[in-house]
Formats: C-alpha cells, sequence, structure tokens
C-alpha cells in the first residue's frame, strides 16, 4: 500500500510540473487561414510597400498600407474594449544613408500595445515586414507585390493579435509592423532606440520573415518545418564576460539562444506535428533580418521562417525568363502553413507572456565536487522553479528538475564538468520564463 501512494504522489507530482495549458490548444484552433489569406492578398493589392514608395495614395504604396495596418489593429482594439494601444512610431533617415536611401524617408512603424496585469513594462514582441521590393533595391515604382515577403509574416502578425486579444496576460505583448527592412533594418533600430528611451523591459522579439512558402528551390515540398534563427551570444557582451565563456561556458548560451530554445519546446510540447530547426546562426549566410537591431541593442530576438526558399519568388522583378516565373506573387503562398507558423507565434507569445519573469540571477556552484550546485533569486509570481541540464554538445534543454519554492538546490551525482546548466520560474498553471544561464560562480 505504502508502495502504491508513493508511486500515486509521484505521478501527481509530475502531472502538476509537466502541465499543459488547455488555452494553448484553443489559440492554435483560433487561427484562421482564410483571414491570413484575406490580408495578404490585401497588402499585396497595394501594388508596391516599397520603403520610399507613395504616402498619399488610398490604394498604392506604403503609406497606404500601413494606415490599413494601423485600422486593422484599431478595429481588433475596438473589439477587445480598446485593450490595445496603436500608434505609429518613426525616424527621418536622410539620403546617403546607405546606398539604398536616394531620397529622404519617414521610416514609419506600426505599433500595437496589449498591457500586461501584472508588468506592464515587460513585452514580449511578434513583428512582420511592411515593405517590398523588386530586383532593384531603389526602384519605388514598379510593381512589387510582397506576397510572401513580407505579408506573409506582417499578415500572421495582425492575425496573432485578433486571437490573443481575446485574452489577459500579465506581461505585455506588442504586435509590431516594422518598415524599411529592405533599405537597411531602419524600422527595427528606431524602434529599439524608442524602446530604451522609454525604459522597456524587453523579454524578446520574435521576428517573422517568410513564413508562407513550402515549395523550396532545392526541390522539397514541406508545410511542417521551419527555421528559427538565433545568435550565440548579445553582441553588447563585455570583454570581461568573454574572457569569462573561456572557462565557465556559455558559447551557445545567450539570450536570443535560449529564446530560440523556448519556441522550440513550445513547440513540440503544442505543435508536435511541426519540425522547428534550430539555426545556430544570427540569420542566414551573410543576411540580415529585422530581429538584428533588438540584438544590437542588446535584447533577445530571434526570426522565424518558412525552412525551404525558392529564391525566384525573393527581391524579383515579375517577369518570364526562360521558362520560370519570378516574382513574389499570392499564388507561390500556402496560406494553411503561414497559419501554422502563426500559431507558433501565438503559442509562445502567450506562453512567455502567462509566465513569471525569469529569475535576474543565477549562481552556480559545484567546481572538483560530485554534484552540481544552483541557486537563484527569488522570483515574484513564481510558484516554483525549474533546474535544467543538458550534455554541452545538445542543443536543447533536455533533463530538467521542479524544486518547488526552493531558491537553492544540488544536482546529486551530476558533475558540474560535464553539463550546462540553467534555472526557469514556473507560474501557478505551469507556464516557464525562459531558461538562464548561469551568470555567477560561488564556491
Amino acid at each position: 500500500m505504502k508502495k502504491l501512494l508513493f508511486i500515486g504522489l509521484l505521478f501527481i507530482g509530475l502531472n502538476l510540473t509537466a502541465q499543459t495549458d488547455s488555452r494553448i490548444y484553443d489559440i492554435i484552433n483560433a487561427v484562421s487561414a482564410e483571414r491570413i489569406e484575406s490580408d495578404v492578398t490585401t497588402l499585396a493589392n497595394f501594388g508596391t510597400r516599397h520603403t520610399l514608395s507613395d504616402t498619399i495614395s488610398e490604394t498604392r504604396g506604403i503609406g497606404a498600407a500601413r494606415r490599413w495596418i494601423k485600422s486593422e489593429f484599431d478595429k481588433i482594439s475596438a473589439d477587445c474594449s480598446n485593450c490595445l494601444t496603436v500608434f505609429y512610431q518613426k525616424d527621418l533617415v536622410k539620403k546617403g544613408e546607405n546606398q539604398r536611401i536616394i531620397k529622404d524617408v519617414w521610416v514609419v512603424n506600426v505599433v500595437a500595445i496589449q498591457k500586461g496585469t501584472k508588468y506592464p513594462n515587460r513585452y514580449i514582441i511578434m513583428s512582420g515586414d511592411i515593405d517590398s521590393r523588386v530586383s532593384d533595391p531603389t526602384d519605388f515604382e514598379s510593381d512589387s507585390p510582397g506576397a510572401n515577403d513580407n505579408a506573409s509574416g506582417m499578415a500572421g502578425t495582425i492575425e496573432a493579435a485578433r486571437v490573443l486579444s481575446k485574452y489577459k496576460f500579465e506581461s505585455s505583448v506588442i504586435y509590431l509592423g516594422l518598415s524599411g527592412e529592405e533599405q537597411g533594418l531602419f524600422g527595427g533600430k528606431g524602434l529599439a532606440a524608442f524602446a530604451k528611451e522609454k525604459g522597456w523591459d524587453i523579454i524578446g522579439i520574435i521576428n517573422n520573415d517568410m513564413i508562407g512558402n513550402i515549395k523550396g528551390v532545392d526541390g522539397v515540398v514541406s508545410n511542417r518545418d521551419f527555421r528559427i534563427f538565433s545568435e550565440p551570444v548579445p553582441p553588447t557582451e563585455t570583454e570581461r564576460q568573454r574572457r569569462a565563456r573561456r572557462f565557465y561556458g556559455g558559447e551557445v548560451d545567450g539570450i536570443s539562444r535560449q529564446l530560440a530554445r523556448y519556441v522550440h519546446k513550445t513547440t513540440k510540447t503544442y505543435m508536435p506535428e511541426m519540425n522547428p530547426t534550430m539555426i545556430y546562426r544570427l540569420d542566414r549566410f551573410g543576411r540580415g533580418g529585422h530581429h538584428r537591431p533588438f540584438n544590437d541593442a542588446g535584447y533577445a530576438g530571434i526570426r522565424i521562417m518558412e525552412s525551404h526558399e525558392n529564391y525566384t519568388q525573393q527581391h524579383q522583378d515579375i517577369r518570364v525568363e526562360n521558362g520560370i516565373a519570378y516574382g513574389d506573387v499570392l499564388e507561390h503562398v500556402n496560406f494553411e502553413y503561414a497559419k501554422k507558423l502563426t500559431a507558433v507565434n501565438a503559442i509562445n507569445l502567450a506562453s512567455i507572456a502567462w509566465a513569471p519573469p525569469a529569475p535576474e540571477t543565477v549562481e552556480i556552484g559545484g567546481i572538483v565536487e560530485p554534484s552540481a550546485k544552483l541557486k537563484w533569486n527569488k522570483v515574484d509570481g513564481a510558484k516554483g522553479y525549474k533546474i535544467y541540464w543538458r550534455e554541452t554538445t545538445s542543443p536543447t534543454w533536455d533533463n530538467s528538475r521542479y524544486v518547488g519554492n526552493l531558491i537553492e538546490a544540488a544536482l546529486d551525482g551530476i558533475v558540474i564538468d560535464n553539463y550546462f546548466f540553467g534555472v526557469a520560474s514556473v507560474g501557478a498553471d505551469g507556464h516557464e520564463s525562459m531558461v538562464v544561464f548561469p551568470n555567477k560562480i560561488f564556491r
């Protein structure tokens, strides 16, 4: 009888620490491919959304596009009793800033903030890009529908706002349309600087750039694979931090990499049919995305995008050449796939925004001892904490131990030399913060 009681208590304990939240499945089911298709179609039908294009017309150019995006956020806000604060954030970029800025231009972002109930100054962000381009990055007059690059990411961001605005979160969620990406990531630079000026505590940004193509130029067709790009350590790290990594590890454990692991884990938990691949790289080879300016400012940021790209449909004049149809047009977008990647974003935004803050300080000890030891600061709103560890060659946190509301613990038999470690806060409903890699040593 005692043995059965022990097994029963153990089972209950596992349920309490490994629970899922049924609301996450509701969020997945609420995302609509039809609404995403309608929004991508609207954005593509503005003709061009080039950053330097017309701002006066009501039917063509980036001005019309951003006004429409703002109007959609305003409608969403009206439907949730004004739960969103919607506004433009802009910066003037002068002619000659780089070779793609051939005239003075206001780079205008569209921001929609859903304020958190407990931590209103903590923000998790989903972004898409407003602008588009053809072969010549300075051609702001030719048709550039940008259906996949990046009406898909922008439409996904709007759809996530529609779905998540039905819920309340402890932390704030930002739905963000960024301009100037194709001209040099100017929208992200402007918004990151704005966030610094306002003192925002940004948990991270999930940048979506091309989430609608399933037929790759490599011949692969897949509606389940997607990539998560993340840099290994922040570019803002100090020389002292860099030197410490040589002795204590952490070469692949920066804040952006932890955000990537979080998205990977949440996706595999709630959408196991999807195949997320973490790419250990800031972005595609030699290229960039709108998470980079946030990384440059010291914030966690990742890029989510399709796994199988078709380069004949990116940054191309619309034409037929040697029997190949070039151009980023509507018929190449798979809206069911865009729905899946939008759901990936939405469930991670919700999980992070429902979770308590992460510990600020995680200390590790156990040097030349048979057990690793960790201690961390108490977190307001945390039901408990979970210690994670993994082999040094593993990309994911493979082992964990829930320790209740303790703020220090030892892992008997787990030698510090052989693993990497981290700690996450756990909320009452089971949602976890991102894992924090140790940032102090104790002996």
